[in-house]
């Protein structure tokens, strides 16, 4: 089979969006919200995640106001999300230091910065792993970083993008190295949506998928 080269990564994505259509790039949220609703989202479901950031938006509508809380009343806050205190002190943190080094609860600065001077600023902070990184800087900043979420990270490797070596933290690096700037954004987006319709977890639906051939695991796995 030949090799993943980024102008057959590029042609794969052109099948994809024949099939999903294009999704447009638009924030979600400005980069202070982006970062705090992704260290709510950690392990747990957006179902449940977004609730609790609105929530906690009510009820401190203000960044400092949030930090000076404290941990234990933002845990009061987004229960529901799972992991509460653990996820408000990471919170309270990020806070304290964001304040810390901009001097207000701010990621502006981040803009004079290029995407990997931006990545490392955002690991640093308390409760930033690869994908909150990615995240913030792909939705917020429009960077051309790819989030590896469960379904970007199984498709990537049945298509064999990724070695079975490979985990989901450093699949941020490799994927970005083998993907075009360019296409980083309609990466994350198509893999998720062909994660989710066809290539999925229990049973994929290999017979549907229309970039079969250039699956390194078609017909090694149990399909509907």
């Amino acid at each position: 089979m030949p090799a993943w080269t980024r102008d057959a990564i590029a042609a794969m994505l052109d099948r994809l969006e024949d099939a999903y259509g294009q999704t447009p790039y638009r924030p979600r949220f400005d980069p202070m919200e982006e970062l705090i609703s992704c260290i709510l989202s950690q392990h747990t479901s957006d179902t449940n995640s977004f609730p609790a950031f609105t929530r906690l938006r009510e009820r401190f509508p203000d960044w400092g106001e949030m930090e000076r809380a404290g941990a234990e009343s933002v845990a009061d806050c987004i229960r529901a999300a799972g992991l509460a205190n653990q996820k408000a002190r990471a919170i309270v943190g990020c806070l304290a230091e964001i304040r810390r080094r901009n001097s207000d609860y701010t990621l502006g600065p981040l803009r004079q910065l290029c995407d990997a001077a931006a990545d490392r600023w955002l690991l640093s902070l308390p409760g930033v792993g690869p994908k909150t990184s990615a995240i913030v800087r792909c939705f917020a900043f429009g960077r051309p970083a790819i989030p590896v979420d469960t379904h970007v990270y199984r498709t990537s490797r049945r298509l064999g993008l990724l070695g079975p070596k490979v985990d989901e933290v450093l699949a941020h690096r490799v994927l970005r190295q083998k993907v075009r700037a360019a296409d980083a954004f309609r990466f994350h987006t198509l893999l998720i949506q062909h994660g989710r319709n066809v290539c999925r977890a229990p049973k994929p639906r290999c017979a549907q998928c229309n970039v079969q051939d250039r699956c390194r695991t078609f017909g090694k796995l149990a399909v509907e």
